[in-house]
């Protein structure tokens, strides 16, 4: 593929091959197509994981048997949807949503998919939300997705350990910033913070990890995987 200046333009064979990928292996799926068109609709902004993401983070619900799920950052409910459709009998999302009109939107959104009962959304600064999930004394988490805003990603780590087991899995979104993280001199607090989030994850004697970096329709980025010993 070439750009308009005769350049290789390598996103566009990305977006090509994500849609090759949904297509051949993921079914039609008109709820989260409903999801798809509701969110920006809603005026939300258009950074929901990919379908394909998705569908990994559903899977990594199942391989790990994970009954309860701890999402911080809804946005719209198209992750939480994923998330909770793979849970066994009686397993439950909480997630974590700081503004009240994205949480209105995952609200309608997981109410039409059918899991109105089975995710909590909290609504607030996760920050406040947090502490009170731990105040309540409820089993630790199976799994933790982070997917909210990156100056704040190592204190979601901390907290996601301090609500978690050995044997819990954590998942944080959005590690690479189009290759923006080697930046060193960056100033940029979305960097800075994925930078730190990083850091504490490979200094963490707590933790094995790893991090991959993907491209696709959402363009050149990357997660991280943890495993708390």
């Amino acid at each position: 593929m070439r750009s308009a200046t005769g350049d290789h333009d390598p996103s566009q064979a990305w977006t090509e091959v994500d849609e090759y990928l949904v297509q051949t292996l993921l079914p039609e799926d008109e709820v989260l197509e409903l999801v798809v068109d509701e969110n920006p609709a809603a005026g939300l902004p258009a950074i929901d994981v990919s379908p394909l993401q998705g569908a990994l983070l559903s899977l990594l619900v199942r391989m790990t048997g994970a009954r309860r799920v701890l999402e911080i950052g809804t946005l719209g409910g198209f992750s939480t949807i994923h998330l909770a459709r793979a849970l066994p009998p009686g397993g439950r999302v909480v997630t974590c949503e700081y503004e009240p009109r994205h949480a209105e939107v995952a609200r309608r959104n997981l109410d039409r998919a059918g899991f109105s009962e089975v995710v909590d959304v909290r609504v607030g600064a996760a920050l406040d939300t947090l502490p009170q999930l731990q105040a309540e004394g409820g089993d630790p988490f199976d799994l933790v997705f982070i997917d909210a805003d990156k100056p704040n990603n190592p204190h979601y780590l901390e907290w996601a350990l301090r609500l978690t087991r050995p044997g819990s899995v954590i998942v944080g979104d959005n590690v690479v910033r189009g290759g923006r993280v080697v930046d060193e001199a960056s100033t940029d607090p979305v960097v800075t913070g994925t930078r730190s989030f990083l850091e504490a994850l490979g200094e963490d004697p707590r933790l094995e990890v790893t991090a991959l970096q993907t491209v696709g329709s959402k363009g050149w980025d990357g997660f991280a995987l943890a495993l708390v010993r």
